[in-house]
């Protein structure tokens, strides 16, 4: 039987960091009000002349390099975002080009924040049916392009960023089960109510910003996780004890310490780096998987949850042995 294994995985921030004592001086907010309701310290923005593409090009080649493999070696792009550079071509494409691959499937795949576990689910499925042998995912994005810099309840939370994992056929089992779902009633809690078929007048007047009731997302993710860990351990006739790590996606730390707290999981088996770069929406697990794998936190053999809850509302778990 083919499974899919993650052989390597990268990460790309931009170089400039916007710190919370900066945003002090932009919107009435502290860097103790933010930190305490957050955990965030600081978020990375990219340059003007940076794109989507740019951020995910880097992490791509990032983890080609850890995999040990060559680009011409990818068979399967995917690439969550929200944030494409263009209409069209896909992101994906974007990246294939750059990476001087050709023929292979490419494309993008939009689930917000779950993205890229949804993403890594797909390609997982491509894998196992022996339609891809080597498959890139990467979750990339450039939020600071549709945050409203005058609004505290967002502004303060969300930056840019990308990572990246190859995923590989092998023998041995790697993903063991992965656990999608989606909630389109939610919409008005958290939402861009502007795009190409509709309000493209506030796109055009740069105008198509997050807008979030953040009371109302903490409640709903809160008590989601905590069901999405049951229905993820029970599918797999585990005990929570029995996951080495958690890899939460970033977006509030109150959300990750909460989630951890429904698995009796201590927060030193937790992986958090939303305080170094906030919620950078489908980068965020990919990212933080690829800092606790290159400092040696996560080794070869732990079991390993992903797990994500973001904006539709969409919600989804990976569960993997590294």
């Amino acid at each position: 039987m083919t499974h899919s294994q993650v052989i390597g995985t990268g990460g790309y921030l931009p170089e400039k960091v916007l710190t919370n004592a900066e945003l002090e001086t932009m919107v009435e907010t502290s860097d103790a009000w933010i930190f305490e309701r957050t955990g965030i310290r600081e978020r990375h923005i990219a340059a003007p002349e940076q794109t989507t593409c740019d951020l995910a090009e880097a992490a791509a080649r990032r983890a080609i390099e850890a995999a040990g493999i060559s680009a011409p070696d990818i068979d399967l792009i995917i690439v969550a975002t929200t944030t494409p550079d263009q209409v069209f071509p896909s992101t994906a494409c974007l990246l294939q080009q750059r990476l001087g691959i050709q023929g292979c499937a490419a494309f993008d795949l939009q689930a917000v924040c779950t993205g890229f576990v949804y993403a890594l689910d797909v390609a997982d499925k491509f894998i196992r049916t022996g339609s891809a042998r080597h498959a890139l995912v990467v979750g990339a994005e450039t939020l600071s392009r549709i945050i409203d810099w005058s609004d505290r309840g967002t502004c303060v939370l969300f930056g840019d960023g990308a990572g990246a994992v190859v995923l590989s056929a092998s023998d041995k089992p790697g993903i063991l089960s992965s656990h999608l779902h989606a909630d389109g009633r939610y919409e008005p809690l958290l939402t861009v109510p502007a795009g190409i078929s509709r309000g493209y007048d506030k796109v055009q007047a740069g105008q198509a910003f997050i807008h979030m009731q953040g009371r109302e997302v903490f409640k709903v993710a809160v008590n989601t996780l905590g069901g999405l860990v049951d229905e993820t351990m029970q599918a797999n006739g585990l005990q929570r004890s029995d996951v080495d790590w958690l890899v939460p996606h970033q977006a509030n730390y109150r959300i990750i310490e909460a989630t951890a707290k429904k698995m009796s999981l201590p927060m030193d088996r937790v992986v958090v780096t939303v305080q170094e770069h906030g919620n950078t929406s489908a980068a965020s697990i990919p990212l933080a998987f690829d800092v606790a794998v290159r400092d040696g936190r996560i080794q070869r053999g732990d079991t390993v949850l992903l797990e994500a809850f973001g904006a539709g509302f969409t919600w989804g778990s990976v569960l993997l042995n590294y």
